[in-house]
């Protein structure tokens, strides 16, 4: 029989997704198949899958951890929010409706069936299947029809462990506090707990984690230190995308609104001789920048007249005129252009608004949707690059004729008559080392030897080591129950 054990959180960013990656890793090492599941995520950073879908970025580093491929079923409710007030839902992978929150909230128990189908075919997998929660099940007022804490815990008949951040502040209040409001039969559900993103020592908290215990009768299962190296994994949450100063050559990112796939940023981030500045709404693109980055976009529209909102058109234009380098990916593709066309609708109210115009091209939304696993050519050194695209929209026009990588026989992107704008739909370029380094180069870096799905792996087993070292991971594993 498979065994499950569900990580939940005291609260919103206390670093579930991360413990998940390390006991999954753990876990495998100990010979074990295991398998990653969130019945719901809400995230613009997405993975596309093997069967062609996609789900949360950091499912798809959780598998990696397992030594397994992405796949719809590990993540099978997906949110990506597309205003303040509403998101587009993802189910098995593809895009079921757009909808207000509000809504939503109605709406969310009519797709336990489909949580409960994905994790059904999981449990025919796997040994262990590690379930990570979503937000806190301390907010009672959305217990009802809930899918994604204990609402799933209690249908699945899956024990939980509750992480407690003790880095914000108050966690005994957190832990505590949940037990007060929880529900008995969901109480019961919660069999142990754990403090997480300790600075300093430990045993200074002795007393507080006899005084949990005592107050909700969990089983204590560690302290866990700040993890140094956590950066060096795929950020999925847009509040864990920071500046890294690593040297001297720098690329700054405009933080978008509704940024999404800024994993491209990650590999950039960690190769030596580069530093990556998120630049905050409100503050300008630095004059001194070597590249200006525009991510990718949930709301390309909408994101653009952020851009311009920020004043940061204007300081692209005068990084243009300095001679600098621009780089546009997927949505930032898009708003490079001379006009995007949206007479369908599909991102808002139908409408035709005029690009940045540093790209003579025209993207056109429609409402298909790529997403697909590709392998690319880049054509001015023939390194191999993959990655992934996702995104609805065509883009023509004259500058796509001096596409910059090959794609099935065919031209990808756009570039500039001098070639030093460039954009593409292509996701995941720069995790290709060779052509990082060839790119990198021609922006004044060293030549680095720079590995960087090797760090990822190896950060994985320090996580590991980080977990087995401080957290009680026979315990957790212990207390994972039969499904």
């Amino acid at each position: 029989m498979t065994k499950a054990i569900m990580i939940q959180g005291a609260g919103s960013n206390v670093g579930k997704s991360m413990l998940v990656a390390g006991l999954a890793r753990a876990a495998t090492r100990r010979g074990m198949s295991v398998a990653p599941f969130k019945p719901q995520n809400m995230s613009n950073n997405a993975a596309v899958t093997s069967d062609g879908g996609e789900i949360g970025r950091a499912q798809a580093l959780q598998a990696r951890a397992c030594g397994l491929a992405p796949h719809t079923d590990m993540n099978p409710v997906l949110l990506k929010p597309e205003s303040e007030v509403g998101a587009q839902v993802v189910v098995h992978g593809k895009r079921m409706t757009t909808m207000k929150a509000r809504d939503y909230g109605k709406m969310k128990s009519t797709l336990m069936p489909a949580v409960l189908e994905s994790f059904n075919r999981l449990k025919s997998q796997a040994d262990l299947i590690i379930v990570e929660g979503a937000g806190s099940p301390a907010e009672v007022n959305l217990r009802a029809g809930d899918i994604a804490n204990m609402g799933f815990a209690s249908a699945a008949g899956v024990p939980v462990a509750l992480i407690g951040d003790i880095d914000r502040g108050g966690v005994i209040a957190q832990l505590v506090g949940t037990h007060a409001v929880l529900p008995d039969a969901d109480c019961a559900l919660i069999k142990a707990f754990a403090i997480n993103k300790f600075r300093g020592d430990t045993t200074l908290f002795a007393e507080g984690m006899d005084i949990i215990a005592a107050k909700t009768d969990w089983t204590p299962c560690g302290i866990i230190p700040w993890f140094a190296d956590a950066w060096r994994l795929p950020a999925e949450d847009v509040m864990d995308i920071a500046s890294r100063k690593g040297g001297p050559i720098k690329i700054a990112v405009p933080k978008l609104n509704r940024i999404a796939n800024f994993d491209d940023l990650d590999p950039l981030s960690a190769t030596p001789d580069v530093s990556v500045e998120i630049i905050q709404p409100g503050q300008p693109l630095p004059g001194d920048a070597d590249l200006i980055l525009i991510p990718g976009s949930k709301s390309t529209i909408a994101d653009l007249a952020h851009f311009r909102a920020q004043g940061w058109d204007i300081d692209l234009q005068a990084h243009v005129r300095r001679g600098g380098r621009v780089l546009g990916i997927c949505g930032g593709y898009q708003m490079l252009g001379t006009q995007i066309i949206d007479d369908a609708g599909i991102e808002g109210p139908p409408c035709r608004v005029a690009g940045l115009g540093l790209l003579d091209v025209v993207t056109v939304m429609t409402e298909e949707k790529r997403l697909t696993e590709i392998t690319a050519t880049h054509r001015e050194t023939g390194a191999v690059v993959r990655g992934y695209e996702i995104h609805i929209g065509v883009t023509t026009g004259p500058d796509t004729h001096r596409a910059w990588l090959e794609l099935d026989g065919r031209g990808e992107g756009a570039a500039s008559a001098d070639g030093r704008i460039q954009g593409c739909y292509m996701h995941g370029l720069f995790s290709a080392d060779a052509f990082r380094s060839v790119y990198l180069t021609a922006l004044g870096a060293a030549p680095t030897t720079y590995n960087y799905d090797d760090s990822v792996d190896t950060t994985l087993d320090a996580l590991a080591d980080h977990l087995e070292t401080h957290m009680d991971v026979d315990t957790i594993l212990a207390l994972a129950a039969e499904v």
